[in-house]
C-alpha cells in the first residue's frame, strides 16, 4: 500500500498534526479496503484514482472539524472515507464530461479504459460510499443525499449556463456554491456531527467550509490569470484557451470600458495560442483581476468570521491558517 498522503495544511500545534496524520493513515486503510472486489477488474479501476495520490482535503476537513467533539468517535474515520469516495466518483465522471485525458498526472480513467468504464466505476464508488453511510445514521444520509443533490445541480447548472436574464456571476457563484462548496461544507459538518460537538458548532463549521471551498476555486481561477507556470506548476491561461468563463474573465466581459474593448474581443471565446500572452497581459492589468480577488476575499471573511465563534482550540487555529493560505497562494 502507498504511503499516505502527507498533511499539506498549516498546523501549528504538534499533537493535532500528528492526530490528524494518524486519521489520514485510516482513511487511506479503510478507502482502498472498501473498493475491494472479488473482481480483479472492478478493483482495479477503482482504485485507479485512489492510488494516482491526491491531498485528501475532505477527509483532512472531516478530522480537523472532529476535534470540536470526541474525535476518536467511531463514525469520524468512516465520514472521511464518504467524503472521499463521493469526490472520487464525481472525478471519473468529470472526466468523461470533460473530455480529460489526464488526471493527477495519470491517464484519466475514461482514456485508459473507456466512457462506460469510467461511468459504471465512479457508480460504484457513489455505492460503497451509500453502503458505508448507512452505519452513521440516517442523518447522515439525509444529509449526504442533500449534498449529492446540490452537487448535480450545480454541473446541470455550469452545463446549460446562465439564463439570459440572469447575472452570469450571480450564477457562476451559485454553481460553484453547488458543485464545490457542498461537498466541502459537508466534510466540516461531517467531521462535527459524527464527533458529538454542538449543534451550533456544527452549522459555525458548515458555513465556514463552505466558504472555504467556494473561495478556493476563487483562487484556482486567479491563479491561471496571474501566475506564471514555474511559481504555480500550472499552465497560466489553460482556461483561456478552452473557452472557460471563470470569474476574473466574467467580470472583465460584463465591463464597458472602450479601453479594454481589445481584451473583451480576445477573450469572448476560445483563446488562440498565439494570443494567449496578450489576452493574459490584458487581464492582470484589468479591474477584473482586482474584482475577483476581492470577491476571494469576500468568501475568506465570511469563512473566518463564522470560525470566530469556535472554541480556541488548535483546530480552530489551523483552519483560520487555511483561510490565510487561501489567499497567499492566489499571489
Amino acid at each position: 500500500m502507498a504511503a499516505p498522503p502527507v498533511v499539506d495544511l498549516p498546523v501549528a500545534d504538534e499533537r493535532l498534526a500528528e492526530e490528524v496524520a494518524t486519521g489520514l493513515a485510516a482513511v487511506e486503510q479503510q478507502l482502498r479496503a472498501c473498493v475491494e472486489s472479488e473482481d480483479a477488474f472492478l478493483t482495479e479501476a477503482s482504485k485507479h484514482l485512489i492510488e494516482a495520490g491526491g491531498k485528501r482535503f475532505r477527509a483532512m476537513l472531516v478530522l480537523l472539524a472532529a476535534q470540536f467533539g470526541t474525535p476518536s468517535a467511531a463514525g469520524v474515520v468512516p465520514g472521511a472515507v464518504v467524503m472521499e469516495l463521493t469526490h472520487l466518483a464525481t472525478l471519473y465522471h468529470d472526466d468523461v464530461m470533460d473530455e480529460a485525458p489526464v488526471r493527477r498526472g495519470s491517464p484519466s480513467a475514461n482514456v485508459r479504459w473507456n466512457n462506460t468504464v469510467a461511468i459504471l466505476t465512479g457508480d460504484y464508488l457513489f455505492a460503497q460510499a451509500a453502503d458505508m453511510l448507512a452505519d452513521l445514521g440516517p442523518e447522515a444520509v439525509r444529509i449526504q443525499a442533500r449534498t449529492f443533490s446540490r452537487l448535480i445541480r450545480g454541473q446541470i447548472r455550469e452545463t446549460v449556463g446562465a439564463a439570459p436574464d440572469a447575472d452570469p456571476i450571480e450564477h457562476y457563484l451559485g454553481v460553484l456554491a453547488d458543485k464545490t462548496g457542498s461537498l466541502i461544507a459537508t466534510s466540516g459538518q461531517f467531521g462535527a456531527l459524527l464527533s458529538g460537538a454542538p449543534a451550533e458548532i456544527v452549522t459555525r463549521v458548515t458555513i465556514a467550509c463552505e466558504a472555504i471551498g467556494v473561495a478556493w476555486q476563487l483562487g484556482d481561477d486567479i491563479i491561471d490569470v496571474a501566475s506564471d507556470a514555474a511559481g504555480s506548476g500550472k499552465t497560466p491561461g489553460t482556461d483561456l484557451r478552452e473557452g472557460i468563463r471563470t470569474l476574473p474573465v466574467l467580470y472583465a466581459l460584463a465591463a464597458t470600458e472602450p479601453s479594454e474593448a481589445r481584451l473583451r474581443a480576445l477573450i469572448a471565446g476560445p483563446v488562440a495560442e498565439e494570443d494567449v500572452p496578450e489576452a493574459l497581459g490584458l487581464l492582470r492589468k484589468s479591474e477584473a483581476l482586482s474584482q475577483a480577488r476581492a470577491e476571494l476575499a469576500r468568501w475568506v471573511t465570511r469563512g473566518k468570521s463564522e470560525l470566530a465563534g469556535l472554541p480556541d482550540i488548535p483546530a480552530r487555529a489551523a483552519l483560520l491558517s487555511l483561510c490565510d493560505y487561501v489567499v497567499e497562494r492566489s499571489g
